[in-house]
Formats: C-alpha cells, sequence, structure tokens
C-alpha cells in the first residue's frame, strides 16, 4: 500500500513538474483556454504599442513591474522588420523609436546611408545585442508571470516601407525594390527570402522560452488584394511550424483574420494555427475580423479566440469615455468566452513606462477586477453559452456569458452602441435596472452582481429553482454590470 502512494505521488510529481516545464498551449480540457505554468489562464492586458524591444529608450523593467502589479500576464512585441516614425499616431509612440535609438535584428555595415540615421544593414549578419535584448525582455516578462506574443509582421504602408532595414535603399545588398502594397506578397522572391530568414532565426533564438506565442502578421491586407496576401500568410505560418519541428518546444502561433470570414486569410480550421486572431470590438477596416466577431463565427473551431488590438486608448475612441470603451469591450469579450485580450494603450511610453496616470489606473483597475472575476469560476469547465438569458436582451445593451449547465454561470451586460466604423463603443451612463429571464436548471444557486469597475459585490442572494425560468433583477447600474451564479 505505501508503495503504490509513493509511486502515486511520484506520477503526480512528474505530471507538475511537466506542466511547468512547456510553453504555454492549449488546455487539454478545454482548447479555448490556456495551459500555463501549470495553471488553467487566461491572457488580459493593457499594453504598449509593441516597440519594447526595438525602443531602445524604452525601460522594459518599469513597465513589466507596471503589468504586474495589476495582474497583467501578457503582452505583445514587433520584432523590427516594420518601424513607425517618430511620433506617428501620438508623441512618444514607442514603435517610432528616435533614429540612433532603434535596434533591429539586422547588424550595421560599414556604409553609411540608413534613411533613419546611421549606417546600412547587411541582411546577412544578424546583431547579437538585438538578440540579447529580445531575450532579456522575454525573461523578465516570464519572472513577472508574463506571456509575450511576438508578431513578426504588420502591414507596411507608404511612408513607412522606407524605414524598414528590408528596404533596398537601407541595406547594402539592395534587396526589397517592390512597392509597400507587395511587402505581404510572395512577388519579391529575394524579399520572401529575407522574410524567411527573419522568421526561421527569431523562431529559432526565442525557442527556449516557454512564455512566448509565434504571430505571423498583423493586417496583412489593409493595402494588398486577400488572396496574394493570404498566399504569402499561409507561407510564413507552415515556415515558422517547420521550422519548430526541427526544434525543442514548440509553441502556440497565432493569426489575424482579415477579409471574408473563411476566405483566404482565415486560416482558423488549419491543423497548425493554434490561435485564432480578432482586433477591434466588431470589424476594423479592410473587414478585419473584431473580436465578438470572432466570438461569433469561429469559436467552434475549439481555439482560443483573441482580440489582440483593440483601438489606440485614449485618442481613438473618438466619440464617448475611452475608460468606459475600454472596459466594457474587455469585460464582454473574457465573460463571453474569449482566451487573450490586449488592450492597445498609449500611456505607456519612453518617457513613462509605467504608464502611471490617473486615467490609466482606471483602465488597469478594470482590467484586474476582469481577472479577478474570471479568477472565481473554474472556467475550464465553462463554454460560451447563448441561451442563459431567455427572451430579449435588455433594449441598448449587449451581453454575453459562459456556463457550465447547472454548476456555474458568468455574465456580463453594458448599456452602450458601436461607433459608426464598428471599432468600438461608445457607453453613455444613465440609470438602468432589468429584470432578466435565465434559463437555469432546477437546484440551490447563490448569485452575485458585481461591480465590473471595482470588482466588488454590489448584492448577493440565494436561490432555489424549481423549473421554468428564473427571474432576476439587476441592482441599479450606470453603464455596465456582471453576475456570477454558482450551484449552492
Amino acid at each position: 500500500m505505501a508503495k503504490r502512494m509513493g509511486l502515486g505521488v511520484l506520477a503526480a510529481f512528474y505530471f507538475v513538474v511537466g506542466a511547468f516545464a512547456q510553453p504555454i498551449r492549449l488546455h487539454p480540457a478545454n482548447p479555448h483556454y490556456y495551459l500555463f505554468n501549470g495553471q488553467p489562464t487566461i491572457l488580459i492586458t493593457s499594453a504598449e504599442h509593441y516597440g519594447a524591444v526595438v525602443n531602445l529608450d524604452f525601460d522594459y523593467v518599469r513597465y513589466l513591474d507596471a503589468l504586474k502589479s495589476y495582474g497583467m500576464n501578457y503582452t505583445r512585441a514587433w520584432p523590427g522588420a516594420v518601424l513607425e516614425m517618430v511620433g506617428e499616431f501620438v508623441k512618444d509612440n514607442t514603435m517610432g523609436p528616435k533614429p540612433r535609438r532603434t535596434i533591429v535584428p539586422w547588424a550595421r555595415s560599414s556604409e553609411p546611408g540608413y534613411i533613419y540615421g546611421g549606417n546600412k544593414f547587411d541582411l546577412d549578419k544578424w546583431d547579437p545585442e538585438y538578440f540579447a535584448r529580445l531575450k532579456d525582455f522575454i525573461a523578465k516578462a516570464a519572472e513577472r508571470g508574463g506571456v509575450v506574443e511576438i508578431c513578426f509582421f504588420n502591414a507596411q504602408r507608404s511612408y513607412r516601407w522606407p524605414l524598414s532595414p528590408l528596404y533596398h535603399e537601407n541595406n547594402i545588398q539592395n534587396e526589397g525594390k517592390c512597392e509597400f502594397e507587395d511587402f505581404q506578397t510572395l512577388k519579391d522572391p529575394d524579399l520572401v527570402r529575407r522574410q524567411d530568414d527573419y522568421v526561421r532565426k527569431i523562431t529559432q533564438e526565442v525557442n527556449a522560452y516557454d512564455n512566448v506565442i509565434l504571430e505571423i502578421c498583423d493586417e496583412p491586407a489593409l493595402y494588398t488584394p486577400y488572396d496574394q496576401a493570404g498566399a504569402w500568410v499561409g507561407h510564413l505560418l507552415k515556415l515558422a511550424h517547420d521550422t519548430e519541428n526541427t526544434l525543442p518546444k514548440k509553441h502556440l502561433i497565432a493569426q489575424e483574420v482579415e477579409g471574408p470570414i473563411g476566405g483566404p486569410i482565415d486560416f482558423s480550421a488549419s491543423p497548425i494555427l493554434s490561435i485564432i486572431v480578432g482586433q477591434y470590438d466588431w470589424e476594423g477596416g479592410r473587414q478585419q475580423m473584431g473580436g465578438m466577431m470572432g466570438l461569433d463565427y469561429e469559436y467552434s473551431h475549439n481555439k482560443p479566440i483573441e482580440l489582440n488590438e483593440t483601438s489606440y486608448y485614449p485618442f481613438q475612441y473618438k466619440v464617448g469615455d475611452p475608460i468606459l470603451a475600454s472596459r466594457v469591450e474587455a469585460w464582454e469579450f473574457i465573460v463571453g468566452g474569449g482566451g487573450s485580450f490586449n488592450h492597445l494603450n498609449s500611456r505607456f511610453t519612453a518617457e513613462n513606462p509605467a504608464g502611471d496616470t490617473p486615467d490609466n489606473a482606471q483602465v488597469l483597475s478594470a482590467l484586474r477586477s476582469l481577472k479577478n472575476f474570471m479568477s472565481s469560476f473554474d472556467f475550464i469547465k465553462m463554454r460560451a453559452d447563448k441561451n442563459f438569458v431567455v427572451g430579449s436582451v435588455p433594449a441598448g445593451a449587449y451581453c454575453r456569458g459562459i456556463s457550465q449547465l447547472g454548476v456555474q454561470y458568468a455574465f456580463y451586460h453594458h448599456h452602450s452602441h458601436l461607433d459608426e466604423r464598428r471599432e468600438y463603443y461608445i457607453a453613455p451612463p444613465g440609470n438602468y435596472t432589468e429584470t432578466l429571464d435565465l434559463g437555469i436548471p432546477e437546484g440551490t444557486y447563490k448569485a452575485d452582481w458585481v461591480d465590473p469597475a471595482s470588482g466588488s459585490t454590489i448584492s448577493s442572494i440565494t436561490f432555489t429553482q424549481r423549473g421554468g425560468t428564473k427571474q432576476l433583477a439587476t441592482p441599479q447600474h450606470f453603464v455596465d454590470i456582471a453576475l456570477r451564479i454558482k450551484r449552492e
């Protein structure tokens, strides 16, 4: 008996060690979520604009410390093929580093002439200082429980393409002579070969880290036909997958859906794609699939749905209160079954890497409340549930929820409407109360109404359901409210 117990303890030990030793992966019991460091995981953050590594003036340790202090566990990074201009979008945008404070994977040559300052790049040589910085950033994130999503590419624009090391005037090989629209195509064999080298090299360099997700390209078809961009994305998706097949660790691979659902840039059904990505709330320009659209149309693939870029806080929330808009999109998406959420935030800058402003404290606090709310459930056992509210949704409200039928229910609704481009919510405060008809099996339950801003419980009731539907009246709320129900 003692021997059997000893073997059982040993087996459990090796199971736990094995779970901790693996890269973040899809949770085997519910692949809409993750298993990371041995724990069921949802990724939630508000993050800087992806320049933490390429911008030498950005103190990413202070940034990562700030994320950790609010319980955030996720950030993204663009590794250097695409750069933005100084001051593009906002002053001190992290993806627009100062010309001589820019570091990318390729080493500088001895030949002057990089349009953005300093010598041109040698595409045959890698910069060891860059890779040391990249690895340190990933390691520092890991120490704080954070996952880094490395997005290799973003759509080039006419004014950004001349900044890229892959642009022909910026490298001594004189490669990359195509137009900016063709950067995300297979038209230029020399450029594609360099893009392949870049993806392969970064994939190899970060393979040892467990807190990494690989992503192919944001917005690949902003200026490029869907079929051409889709062929290029498919090529790189296979390249990243095949490169990892030769390496010790296997990481999740993500890709945004752009264009028609099921079209050339929808790889949701591909067995080598791990994470289905949307941007904005419902739909961005050029038919970028929004996060809520992903929940409605792609959830059946049994993969995490990721909303990895919102409107750029605060200035792109042009109408309404950006703090409220940021809160309601995060809560609806995650309580509706999303696996990863990244709020794009311009408050994190080289001058203020901790994003220490009063408004940002409200944004981050609401995300912390969301993370704590989800952690109060055994969410691995829950799935998106559109039948929990019986009958019509309250007028002027959006609602979503997940459930383990008859056991636990998470529900959220807010009073908002989408902006004219359907990219973000406009959430006008008011004095709202509703009575909800809930389809819930027989049993005794405890229901908690929760304030999404603070995470505090507003009121609680215990009730016994004996059949039919259950009516619950909400407390008065000003924009949004959440509901937690658990069987007693």
